[in-house]
């Protein structure tokens, strides 16, 4: 578990690629044991981005089980000696509660922003001043964040800015905090879940989850967070319609043979939203692509694009043949 030493971080050992092997290592299982029974549960990685922060990198992943899309924040960095073992923090959340996340980084940022230099004096009341915060969010007199776990004693710090995040089962606190080391954003997730029960993400959680993001990188942070909630937090149906609703209606597939190659597509719809699916067949091969609804206006733009390109440098190159030849007849003549 992560100890909340601000800014830190550790030296950077073995370059990029030492960091990414070993956090490849810990995502090549993409089966989870589920139940005590041992049945598995499949989880796709849908995207991934990653933000290098002074000593520190942040993978931003967004994964996908039978359960839903969920996000998976790991936090990894190498201590300053080269006795130090590579320490690593996660968070797991879904894509809701990560669009609440998004919008208590901006609340974050602009407050550090108002803060100064390190070391101002009345920095700790500054937060009584927010403007209105999110319903699920109380930052005026929030719970006290829970105490970390055995063994993990911080070093003294000061609590700039709390808020925190309720869903279901689960609590999500953000604390702002200042030591020696500078300032940083605590964020902790803790749950209540009965023994033998699978997470809402494919896999038993522990009691808590923490990562510590150095406050220098909270805009850097929130910016990749946008993106993937924009390119793959919408387009859940459950969200735009009730459970009973009718499912919408969608056109019939269609097919098409070119050379020794058929192309299949085929409209579907599932609870993250409708899609095309595109398959290349050529027995025994066949190769598929699944574009969201969402994405068929650019993927439509830059087809007629391309079509019309490529048919302007096909008669580009059409009418200097025609021209050649004309003038090789020109040539011919003028000799006979």
């Amino acid at each position: 578990m992560e100890r909340g030493r601000g800014g830190g971080g550790g030296r950077n050992l073995g370059g990029s690629g030492l960091h990414r092997n070993i956090y490849s290592q810990s995502q090549q299982q993409y089966h989870y044991p589920a139940s005590s029974q041992g049945s598995c549960m499949e989880i796709q990685e849908l995207a991934s981005k990653r933000v290098d922060i002074q000593k520190k990198r942040f993978y931003l992943d967004v994964k996908q089980s039978s359960r839903g899309r969920f996000l998976k924040i790991a936090e990894v960095w190498i201590g300053r000696g080269r006795q130090d073992n590579i320490r690593k923090s996660k968070l797991t959340l879904s894509l809701s509660v990560a669009a609440e996340l998004k919008d208590c980084l901006g609340d974050f940022i602009e407050h550090y922003a108002h803060l100064g230099l390190k070391g101002g004096h009345g920095h700790r009341h500054e937060h009584s001043n927010d403007k209105e915060q999110h319903p699920r969010r109380r930052p005026q007199h929030p719970p006290p964040s829970p105490p970390a776990s055995v063994g993990s004693e911080e070093p003294p710090h000061s609590v700039l800015k709390t808020e925190y995040i309720e869903r279901d089962n689960r609590k999500y606190y953000l604390d702002l905090k200042e030591n020696q080391r500078g300032r940083f954003l605590r964020i902790r997730q803790t749950m209540s879940r009965g023994p033998g029960m699978m997470g809402y993400f494919g896999h038993s959680l522990g009691q808590e989850q923490t990562i510590v993001l150095p406050a220098q990188g909270m805009i850097e942070f929130r910016d990749a967070l946008v993106q993937l909630i924009e390119e793959y937090g919408e387009g859940d149906i459950e969200d735009r319609r009730g459970v009973g609703d009718e499912p919408p209606e969608l056109p019939e597939g269609t097919s098409f043979r070119v050379d020794n190659k058929r192309f299949y597509f085929d409209v579907g719809s599932n609870r993250y939203g409708i899609f095309l699916k595109v398959s290349e067949v050529r027995p025994p091969y066949r190769n598929t692509i699944t574009v969201p609804y969402k994405a068929w206006t650019r993927f439509g733009e830059n087809f007629i694009k391309y079509e019309e390109e490529m048919r302007r440098i096909y008669n580009s190159h059409k009418e200097k043949r025609m021209d050649a030849r004309g003038d090789s007849g020109e040539e011919q003549e003028g000799l006979e």
